[in-house]
């Protein structure tokens, strides 16, 4: 039986073994967007995994979701980021970039105009923004012109993510932001060619994905994904066909991966493992649920056919985890509170498990 400790391969990327550092959002950019030698530190602790996915990076100002998130549109932003990089590649890790463009999950205090979206439509609940948390602001629909430009984003910081070292990206299609927007039911109520039928809906994700593999080769280009997830009030109208026909896109694009999210029934989840010929990435709890991931749980999907398992929040606090996970060790909780309070406590200050003398 596949281990989680057996090599896989993506590209030209040899992965170690199969625990992948999910995504996760910290907040510890510096203003304009830029990566901090702390983000080089806490990337580099955690370089034992397989690969490591970064926290979201925004593709454009207009894309930025939370404040204090960076990005990858300015030269000054790439230059940030390659010290992290090459941190992470000192050490013997992967890293890939997740590129999130918010949509309408966002605020002008936040970047100094109005979201955009598929739609006007807002999002359910309150958004980030300098000045706490507020009701999710009514978005601006963008005109049927405007749609390739913001497809088009992620290619243009899927270009920059490569000139600053990271070994490849992740499109962000999951959890309510711009891509998972298009897709939806009901956050996206256009009449053009991007929104009513199920090959209109999955086009902004097919043109995203497409463009980023133009500009960076599909063994570099990932996308998470998660099929009737409702975050963000997001809901969807025919998850089956709709992960179908999209993943039936994705397999003619050849991408490197797709990640899933476990935000359906399980049923559903394995019929599109099989509908997926490619690596396929899975996470097997819903993201911020009550339940982390364990190794029992990422055997358990090994098991029914995923190549490699993420883990979010059980990286937080140990940066050692392969090691944990391999001998058996305990794993250490974690703070909520230092999520996104900014500063180094509760995201450098975790230490690699401590053997008695």
């Amino acid at each position: 039986m596949t281990s989680l400790f057996h090599p896989h391969q993506i590209g030209s990327l040899t992965l170690p073994n199969r625990v992948v550092m999910a995504p996760m959002t910290r907040v510890r950019a510096a203003e304009g967007g830029l990566a901090t030698p702390s983000m080089a530190t806490y990337y580099a602790q955690r370089a034992t995994a397989g690969l490591i996915v970064s926290e979201g990076v925004q593709p454009s100002l207009v894309g930025q979701s939370n404040p204090g998130t960076p990005g990858l549109y300015t030269d000054e932003q790439v230059a940030s980021w390659k010290p992290v990089t090459g941190a992470v590649h000192a050490n013997g890790g992967r890293i890939f970039a997740q590129i999130m463009h918010g949509g309408r999950v966002s605020h002008h205090e936040t970047t100094g105009t109005q979201p955009v979206g598929p739609s006007a439509v807002p999002a359910v609940g309150n958004v980030f923004t300098p000045t706490g948390p507020q009701p999710a602001p009514m978005p601006r629909a963008l005109e049927t012109a405007e749609v390739p430009e913001h497809a088009g984003s992620y290619a243009g910081a899927a270009r920059r993510a490569v000139d600053a070292g990271f070994d490849g990206v992740e499109l962000h299609g999951a959890n309510g932001y711009m891509i998972s927007q298009f897709l939806s039911s009901n956050a996206n109520l256009r009449t053009d060619s991007y929104g009513g039928s199920v090959a209109n809906r999955i086009r902004f994700a097919v043109e995203a994905t497409a463009a980023t593999v133009d500009a960076v080769g599909a063994e570099r280009t990932g996308i998470r994904l998660s099929p009737g997830g409702g975050f963000w009030g997001v809901e969807e109208r025919d998850v089956r066909e709709l992960y179908t026909a999209l993943l039936a896109e994705l397999s003619r694009l050849g991408v490197a991966y797709v990640h899933l999210e476990a935000t359906t029934d399980e049923e559903l989840l394995l019929e599109l493992r099989r509908a997926w010929s490619g690596t396929l990435i899975m996470n097997p709890t819903v993201p911020m649920g009550p339940k982390q991931v364990d190794k029992a749980g990422a055997d358990r999907w090994l098991g029914l056919g995923a190549d490699l398992v993420s883990f979010g929040r059980a990286f937080i606090a140990n940066p050692d985890l392969v090691e944990r996970l391999r001998s058996g060790l305990p794993i250490a909780p974690v703070d909520e509170t230092t999520y996104y309070q900014g500063g180094d406590r509760g995201y450098l200050t975790y230490p690699a498990y401590q053997h008695a003398a």
